[in-house]
C-alpha cells in the first residue's frame, strides 16, 4: 500500500511517517508545504528509505496536489497538513481559514476525481482519513465529563473553528459524493519532535536557558496528554483497518493540569538535568504566571472507548513514562532543536522540491 502523508514533516505526520516506515512494508510518500512547523530533519531516520518519497507542496495548490495524485497513485490519504497553534490563530486567523479549510476542500476535490478514476479494487481499498483534534468540541464544564464522537462542536479559537469546518467538509464529501473517509479526533500530543512554541517543550528548553517558564492564567486547564508515538500508531490502525464514515477519538487517558505539567518537567529537570543555568536554584522557581490566553477552554478530556472497543486501540505510554521520554529526548537531541531555535533548520524549504 502507498499512503500519501501531507503535514508529514510537521509533529504528528513526521511520527506517522516514522511508524509506517519502520514498523510496516507500505511506502510514504510526503507531502508538505515547509512552513515553520515543518522540517525535515524530523524525517531524518526514514529518508533514505527506498519506500519514502517527499514532495514540497501546497494543499491550497489544486494544480500541483492533482499531479501528487496522478504521479504517485496513493491507495490512503493522511490528511494532516493544517496550522495547529491556538496563538497564532487569534493573532492571524486568515492563514487558518486559507489552510485548515480551503486546504482541505482542494485536498477532498482531488481525491474525489481521483477516487473515481480507480478500478472498483481500488475504490474499496482507498480511505481518505482526517485528522483533527479534540478542541472542534470546544470544553467541558464537569470534572467527570468526557468528549464522544456524538459530542456537538463548539469551537472557541479561530484554530478549532477552521479544523471544525475541514471536519464538516470531510463528511460532507462522504455523503453528497461517496467519497470513503474516516475522521479521527485527538488530544493534546506530546513527545519528540514537538515545534518548540507548544508547552511541553517550551517549558524544557526555557528551563535548560534559564528563562522564565510562562504558564497561562492560574494553569488549572486541564488537557488530556497523548504521547504522539501512541497517537501514530492510532492513526495508522484507523487508516487502514477504520470503518468508512466513522469518527473515531483518540485520547491518552492522561488528564493533567497545565500547572502540573510544568512541575513534573520541573522534577524531571532536577533529577536528569541538575546541573542548573547560573543563577537558578530550583527550576521551579522559573515558573511565571501571565495573563490567561483569550477564550481559553479550561478542561478536555477524551473518551477513546470506541477505537479500543472497535480497532483494539490503547496507549502504551502514561504521562509519567511518556514525559520522561520526552524531556530525555530533547536533552539527547539538542543538534534538533538548536536547529529550530537559530532557524537553521529553515534554509532546508529551498530547493527541496522532490527528493
Amino acid at each position: 500500500m502507498k499512503y500519501l502523508v501531507t503535514g508529514g514533516a510537521g509533529f504528528i505526520g513526521s511520527a506517522v511517517v516514522r511508524h509506517i516506515i519502520n514498523s510496516t512494508e507500505h511506502s510514504v510518500v510526503v507531502v508538505d508545504k515547509l512552513t515553520y512547523a515543518g522540517n525535515l530533519n524530523s524525517l531524518a531516520d526514514v529518508s533514505e528509505s527506498e519506500r519514502f518519497a517527499f514532495v514540497k507542496a501546497d494543499i491550497c495548490d489544486q494544480e500541483h496536489i492533482t499531479q501528487v495524485f496522478s504521479e504517485h497513485k496513493p491507495d490512503i490519504v493522511m490528511h494532516l497538513a493544517a496550522e495547529s497553534h491556538v496563538d497564532r490563530s487569534i493573532d492571524g486567523p486568515a492563514e487558518f481559514i486559507q489552510t485548515n479549510i480551503f486546504g482541505t476542500y482542494v485536498m477532498l476535490d482531488v481525491a474525489r476525481k481521483y477516487f473515481n478514476g480507480l478500478e472498483e479494487a481500488q475504490k474499496r481499498a482507498f480511505r481518505f482519513h482526517h485528522i483533527s483534534t479534540d478542541e472542534v468540541y470546544g470544553d467541558l464544564d464537569g470534572t467527570d465529563d468526557l468528549f464522544t464522537e456524538e459530542t456537538s462542536y463548539s469551537p472557541s479559537s479561530p484554530y478549532s473553528a477552521s479544523k471544525a469546518s475541514s471536519d464538516h467538509l470531510v463528511r460532507a464529501w462522504n455523503r453528497t459524493y461517496g467519497l470513503p473517509v474516516v475522521v479521527t479526533n485527538c488530544s493534546n500530543n506530546y513527545g519528540p519532535y514537538h515545534f518548540p512554541e507548544k508547552l511541553i517543550p517550551l517549558m524544557i528548553l526555557n528551563a535548560l536557558e534559564g528563562k522564565a517558564l510562562p504558564v497561562y492564567g492560574n494553569g488549572e486547564q486541564i488537557r488530556d496528554w497523548l504521547y504522539v508515538e501512541d497517537h501514530a500508531e492510532a492513526l495508522f490502525l484507523v487508516a487502514t483497518n477504520g470503518k468508512i464514515g466513522e469518527t473515531y477519538n483518540i485520547g491518552g487517558h492522561n488528564e493533567v493540569a497545565n500547572i502540573q505539567v510544568v512541575r513534573t518537567i520541573c522534577g524531571l529537570l532536577e533529577e536528569i538535568r541538575p546541573e542548573k543555568p547560573a543563577g537558578v536554584e530550583n527550576y521551579a522557581d522559573l515558573i511565571e504566571f501571565v495573563t490567561d490566553r483569550p477564550g481559553h477552554d479550561v478542561r478536555y478530556a477524551i473518551d477513546a472507548a470506541k477505537i479500543e472497543k472497535d480497532l483494539g486501540w490503547t496507549p502504551k505510554e502514561t504521562f509519567e513514562t511518556g514525559l520522561r521520554k520526552t524531556v530525555e529526548w530533547y536533552l539527547a537531541n539538542e543538534s534538533w532543536w538548536t536547529s529550530v531555535l537559530d532557524g537553521s533548520y529553515a534554509r532546508q524549504r529551498l530547493g527541496n522540491e522532490n527528493s
